[in-house]
């Protein structure tokens, strides 16, 4: 088995946030979230990183970003763009959302060439986090035999707005079934998820959930692009202007084919995150108690 490989999915626009947050500074020094996950990523073991960009940003990306890396790690690229679709599939006219996190990783396949973590990049994840995936992709990762960091759905809610989570369900340790909830939010009464927008429905905050921090064989690669055209199929004519294919859909599918398991590393890590503009600022001050407590440094990436 060849070195993990650590994989960006870059390519959000962030339109929630309201600009382009992955390159937003959370600190005084100008790092940005992928600073940190990038720091715990090495401290963990990763040599090899691909980001998953459009190629709109992908200049002020590499600027900002990848020439940075190329010092600590291998530093590959993959462009998610709509039309980057199988032969014989066009973008239905008046599209412009992404395809979706399963579609980014069918898009960077080609340069993925041994097992691989997947992580969101304007996530903090924490470096225990990295460190269990790390370890699943040296020792235990094979064919049929995946994993899932899950987070605690209380230390992954925001105080700004509703986020989208996939709720797990886990047996014996392992993952079940997946359901991605794309609006839960936090009340006085505590946390609660709408399919509709007008009922809403209790969620325990000990639940564990999916932050897109996945370990994956490289066998499942051809999983992601092939089952991408299956998901054209059935879902362009339903809503062709809004539908996704999530990246927890090809695990629910190897779950239910019985085609191998998803073991579930869980972490008491807490999520931070900007999808909104205002949590950049609660983002800012736990980046500053984490540096007063010595977990950082105040440069990251100082020779």
């Amino acid at each position: 088995m060849k070195e993990p490989i650590l994989v960006v999915m870059a390519a959000g626009m962030g339109s929630r946030f309201g600009g382009l947050k992955q390159i937003t500074p959370v600190d005084d020094q100008g790092h940005i979230m992928m600073d940190f996950s990038l720091y715990d990523a090495r401290l963990a073991g990763f040599r090899k990183v691909v980001f998953i960009i459009k190629e709109a940003i992908g200049p002020h990306f590499m600027q900002t970003v990848g020439n940075r890396m190329e010092p600590w790690f291998d530093v590959r690229y993959a462009w998610q763009e709509l039309d980057k679709l199988p032969e014989g599939y066009r973008v239905p006219e008046g599209r412009v959302k992404p395809f979706g996190t399963g579609h980014a990783i069918a898009c960077a396949a080609p340069v993925i060439d041994g097992p691989f973590a997947v992580i969101n990049a304007d996530d903090f994840y924490g470096r225990a986090s990295f460190q269990a995936i790390y370890d699943f992709l040296s020792g235990d990762c094979a064919p049929d035999c995946q994993a899932m960091v899950g987070y605690r759905l209380e230390n992954t809610v925001t105080e700004h707005g509703h986020v989208a989570r996939g709720v797990c369900q886990v047996e014996e340790g392992y993952l079940r079934e997946i359901t991605e909830r794309t609006h839960i939010e936090k009340r006085p009464e505590g946390i609660v998820y709408t399919e509709d927008g007008v009922n809403f429905h209790p969620l325990d905050g000990q639940t564990l959930v999916s932050m897109n921090l996945w370990g994956f064989h490289p066998t499942m690669l051809d999983q992601f692009t092939g089952r991408f055209k299956d998901f054209l199929d059935r879902e362009l004519e339903k809503n062709p202007l809004k539908c996704e294919y999530y990246l927890p859909s090809v695990a629910n599918a190897q779950i239910k084919e019985g085609r191998g398991v998803i073991r579930v590393l869980p972490t008491s890590d807490s999520w931070h995150g900007v999808t909104y503009r205002e949590d950049l600022e609660s983002v800012r001050q736990a980046v500053a108690a984490l540096k007063a407590a010595g977990q950082y440094p105040e440069r990251l990436w100082a020779k």
